[in-house]
């Protein structure tokens, strides 16, 4: 299939591009990176040898009529003006904001502009029905990283929690902040320190956290979220906890959530005893988790690890274009972590 990248300067499109290059299927012809047009790909991201000398042309330059898929990979805002000019039958995965939340009114006070409408959610783990609906779709909003990670915590415990009093701590790696020049994501203000940022309940993940789990519960749900910028590159690590409304043992809890992805191949629930590290994430479209139950407070509390660059960007990016295409999602996928 023929493809594009819309976006490709970017942290998460150049590993969209890194991804892509291994895909078996998946041919990039043309990458556009506005204000890096003209430049070679290799130039931008050292890392990707395997693009040669193709170069980054100008959005406006690329003719989507000679493409089957299109990634676009813009800063929020920017999708739904691109999204115009792509012909109806081109498949789009969307890995910014602009398509998935539902409510208007959230996206007014989280985001600002005009809402731009929604697209179908693409985080295909989500419930049992959610990857079979993203197969019957030509166009999906992917998945912030947070969310994926915090919403990929709850799922299975939605029907044993108050959904309602949800409080979630995530710490993730610089390049979830962009590439733009930033004093605050020097190294030297970052290296050595944790700080937190969009403090107080103001992160823009929040509406589609409360969005996705209220879709698999019975009772809107409400997250408190505090984010940490962590001294690294990459890599989320979230703690998320709720109340429990059911008497359960950890034993039966694990189980369960066991049970919920036994056919998930990305998502793992450790064994007793492990704990998830980001650094095992690294570089792939996988999630892992652990839960445990907190006897003090009787509270479900879950551990999660992905790389906001994989599962929190472009793997699931090319998880959700290989479900719209009809091939198996892990197509492209399947590599093991980095590691320490």
């Amino acid at each position: 299939m023929n493809i594009g990248v819309i976006g490709g300067s970017g942290y998460a499109g150049g590993e969209l591009l890194r991804l892509l290059s291994l895909h078996p299927l998946f041919d990039v012809k043309v990458v556009s990176a506005h204000t890096n047009a003209g430049e070679q790909i290799s130039s931008v991201h050292p890392q990707l040898q395997n693009y040669g000398h193709a170069r980054f042309v100008k959005n406006e330059d690329v003719d989507f009529k000679d493409l089957d898929l299109v990634f676009l990979a813009l800063p929020h805002g920017e999708s739904a003006a691109i999204v115009e000019k792509i012909p109806s039958w081109v498949k789009i995965i969307d890995l910014g904001a602009d398509f998935r939340l539902s409510d208007k009114s959230a996206w007014e006070k989280y985001y600002g502009g005009a809402h731009a409408g929604t697209w179908v959610y693409g985080l295909p783990e989500l419930s049992t029905s959610h990857k079979e609906a993203i197969s019957n779709q030509t166009r999906v909003a992917n998945p912030g990283c947070y969310a994926t990670s915090i919403s990929l915590g709850l799922a299975p415990a939605i029907g044993l929690i108050d959904s309602t009093d949800i409080v979630v701590v995530a710490a993730s790696g610089t390049t979830g902040a962009g590439r733009n020049a930033k004093i605050n994501l020097i190294a030297s203000e970052v290296m050595g320190s944790l700080t937190s940022y969009k403090f107080g309940g103001v992160h823009q993940h929040i509406p589609e956290i409360e969005q996705a789990i209220t879709s698999i519960g019975k009772e809107k749900a409400k997250v408190s979220f505090t984010p940490i910028l962590a001294p690294m590159p990459r890599g989320i690590l979230a703690t998320v906890t709720a109340k429990l409304t059911k008497q359960i043992s950890v034993e039966k809890l694990h189980q369960a959530f066991t049970t919920y992805y036994a056919l998930a191949p990305f998502v793992s629930v450790l064994p007793f005893g492990q704990l998830p590290k980001t650094s095992s994430v690294t570089g792939t479209n996988k999630a892992m988790m652990q839960v445990a139950i907190d006897e003090n407070t009787n509270r479900l509390v879950v551990s999660v690890a992905i790389d906001n660059l994989g599962k929190g960007a472009a793997g699931q990016a090319i998880q959700n274009a290989n479900i719209i295409v009809g091939i198996d999602e892990t197509t492209g996928l399947l590599h093991d972590g980095i590691g320490a």
